[in-house]
């Protein structure tokens, strides 16, 4: 059964979403055993622009390998950004920037649900809390005001 983590109280939700990869690919380099390939939904085109920019250009002195889900890349590059889910190239762990419920999530071993202090995102997140509470599946709440410590999913 899908574990679904709820990152909230982000200032900016695709900062913290940038953040967020970039310390899960580090576990990964880490620890390869326990790194899944990520794919990121990003249904709104400014969005994944966004992140796109951020994974580049984040650290200062290095970056986050990532591409799109159909570059000719994505067979070998561990974070996929997409704005469709009706064919996942990856199945281990989705990072969901929409404000929708993912069509396809319980495909997905993990599913990382980030939400700003928002109420654009707010809202629509508590809803899919409840959704995903009501069935039964597992979740964790963090925090990330205070900054993304860690990815939780790997520890």
């Amino acid at each position: 059964m899908t574990r679904i983590f709820f990152l909230h109280g982000a200032a900016d939700r695709i900062q913290a979403a940038a953040l967020w990869l970039q310390r899960a690919w580090l576990e990964r380099v880490l620890r390869p055993a326990k790194g899944p390939a990520m794919l990121v939904y990003a249904p709104a085109e400014e969005d994944a622009e966004r992140l796109d920019r951020l994974l580049w250009t984040q650290p200062a002195l290095s970056f986050v390998p990532h591409c799109r889900a159909d570059s000719p890349l994505a067979g070998e590059t561990p974070i996929l950004i997409t704005g469709r889910l009706d064919e996942p190239p990856v199945d281990t762990c989705l990072v969901n920037l929409s404000n929708e419920l993912p069509a396809t999530f319980s495909r997905f071993e993990y599913l990382v649900e980030v939400v700003s202090t928002s109420d654009a995102d707010r809202v629509p997140a508590r809803s899919r809390f409840k959704f995903y509470r009501d069935r039964g599946y597992a979740l964790e709440n963090h925090d990330i005001s205070g900054g993304v410590q860690c990815a939780p999913m790997m520890i």
